[in-house]
């Protein structure tokens, strides 16, 4: 039986900066930041938290809704695999950075922290106008291309 290898990343968290987007000759990229939060209670009784934070990368079109139409405090689900790049900077010292490269993102919340009404939570929402790809309940993107740096 061939053994077969899977690199995957699954996450739902919250935008910490606002998508970049940037175009090359053939492509539109886009990146962003985004924060998981991990909550335990340690064996005294104390409640502890730990956020993690990712950077995501989301090419063509899954870039250019993303830039559209997630900011910051947006609650996402983000699916893609991780990739590491590794380069050297202008003073010659190799740097790496561990991505995910998104290839799916669902808006979970209904608007951001930010853009919410005195008086009202995050989740509820007035109507909005967005990408006719949008739902009522979130918005469902996907890239169907496989990119590889």
């Amino acid at each position: 039986m061939a053994q077969r290898d899977l690199n995957k990343v699954i996450l739902i968290g919250n935008i910490g900066r606002e998508p970049d987007l940037r175009q090359t000759e053939t492509n539109s990229i886009s990146t962003f930041s985004m924060a998981t939060n991990t909550t335990w209670v340690n064996r005294d009784g104390v409640r502890n938290e730990r956020t993690e934070w990712h950077n995501i990368v989301t090419w063509n079109r899954l870039a250019e809704i993303c830039h559209q139409i997630i900011r910051k405090g947006d609650q996402v689900y983000i699916e893609g695999c991780l990739r590491t790049r590794t380069w050297e900077d202008e003073k010659g010292v190799r740097r790496q950075r561990t991505e995910i490269v998104a290839g799916q993102m669902i808006k979970l919340s209904r608007r951001s922290v930010e853009d919410a009404k005195p008086g009202q939570e995050q989740g509820q929402q007035a109507e909005e106008n967005t990408d006719t790809t949008s739902t009522n309940e979130s918005h469902q993107l996907s890239d169907s291309r496989n990119h590889t740096d």
